[in-house]
């Protein structure tokens, strides 16, 4: 009897999607949850009277096709990001990564290549293999910062496409100075090389005041994404997005499915723009988690990687598949992921942090030898 990946491989795959693997993280109950960087906190009652009443006020109509250009949605995220942004400056899509999905489709394909530094979120070479998009890796420092000078050869030499640059950046959380986006952006001109900045957790960074959303005037090949699944508590609803150029936008819309975004989704996430001071209320508490969270695993002797995200990477662990299986074993799931010997947890409520905290000291009083 053949087995099931056996059976997938008799079909007639394109030669680039055979042997690859599936992405996602492990789905398993378990009462603290940390491993997928979903904002711990529900929507507060307010907000979900707000999207139930836009629902509801759309209700009738749903006999009839979406906004194609969801127009609404655009003017509310515009005026969130400030800027001086428009509608016409904004994208959406089903979350963050189908906006990725629709710029690797619109500026990638066979022939280019997407240049990125890891280790970064792992989603990328799988959105560049799906459009048959070379993808090209370059090593962060041992900080997992990006030297500038390296970034700038890299694209000078490789020519790419596209530069995905992750600020801040998933796994490790840190964050990108403005000179290093500007210089990769200036080292792309002669290839007419799209950078896009991928924001999905600025609103967790110690200066959210800080995003390349001051740097897109005058760039036109520049994009900075956004997501509401992290700080919007959204991540049910499924709402990515970006702002860049109207030109940018334009190019989105070649490739896009009709009527991508449904009315519900649309409605949901104009309901949570008229009440996001009422969610961001939520962003501080998270922080307050995260900074916690870094201040005592450096108690613990391990090396937390200081974070701008709603997670931290840490490192320090003899063997992180023990410690993995561990935390499982108390309750507690975490991501395996990042360099060897290093873990990333999420933010959670207090609570779920304490938990955490107590289940990873027991497991190292317990697997390491006495005396050190």
């Amino acid at each position: 009897m053949m087995r099931r990946n056996d059976l997938l491989n008799s079909l007639p795959l394109r030669e680039s999607l055979r042997a690859r693997e599936v992405y996602g993280a492990p789905q398993i109950d378990v009462p603290v949850a940390l491993n997928t960087n979903e904002n711990p906190h529900s929507l507060p009652p307010v907000v979900q009277q707000s999207i139930s009443t836009e629902i509801a006020g759309i209700l009738s109509d749903l006999n009839r096709y979406p906004d194609r250009e969801f127009t609404s949605l655009r003017e509310a995220m515009a005026a969130y990001l400030g800027h001086d942004l428009t509608h016409e400056n904004i994208w959406a899509a089903n979350g963050s990564n189908e906006v990725l999905h629709h710029i690797l489709q619109a500026f990638g394909g066979p022939g280019r290549s997407l240049l990125t530094f890891v280790p970064s979120y792992p989603m990328y070479p799988i959105l560049a293999g799906g459009v048959d998009t070379e993808f090209i890796a370059m090593n962060r420092g041992h900080d997992f910062s990006i030297d500038v000078d390296g970034a700038v050869a890299a694209v000078e030499h490789h020519q790419p496409a596209i530069v995905l640059l992750s600020s801040p950046n998933n796994p490790t959380g840190t964050s990108l100075e403005d000179g290093v986006v500007q210089a990769i952006y200036e080292a792309g001109e002669p290839s007419s090389t799209i950078v896009v900045v991928d924001e999905a957790y600025a609103e967790f960074s110690h200066t959210p005041e800080k995003t390349a959303l001051r740097l897109l005037e005058g760039r036109q090949r520049l994009i900075v994404t956004r997501t509401m699944s992290k700080a919007f508590s959204l991540a049910g609803a499924r709402v990515g997005y970006f702002a860049a150029a109207p030109q940018v936008a334009d190019a989105m819309r070649l490739v896009r499915l009709p009527y991508h975004l449904s009315a519900l989704t649309q409605a949901a996430a104009i309901a949570a723009f008229h009440n996001a001071a009422a969610l961001l209320k939520d962003v501080n508490r998270i922080k307050e988690q995260r900074d916690r969270i870094v201040t005592e695993l450096a108690g613990m002797g391990l090396s937390p990687v200081p974070s701008d995200a709603n997670f931290v990477l840490f490192g320090g662990l003899q063997d992180r598949r023990e410690c993995w299986t561990a935390l499982l074993e108390h309750g507690v799931l975490v991501r395996e992921l990042g360099p060897e010997g290093y873990l990333r947890v999420t933010a959670g409520t207090e609570k779920e942090t304490t938990k955490f905290l107590e289940a990873l000291r027991r497991y190292l009083i317990n697997s390491r030898p006495l005396g050190v």
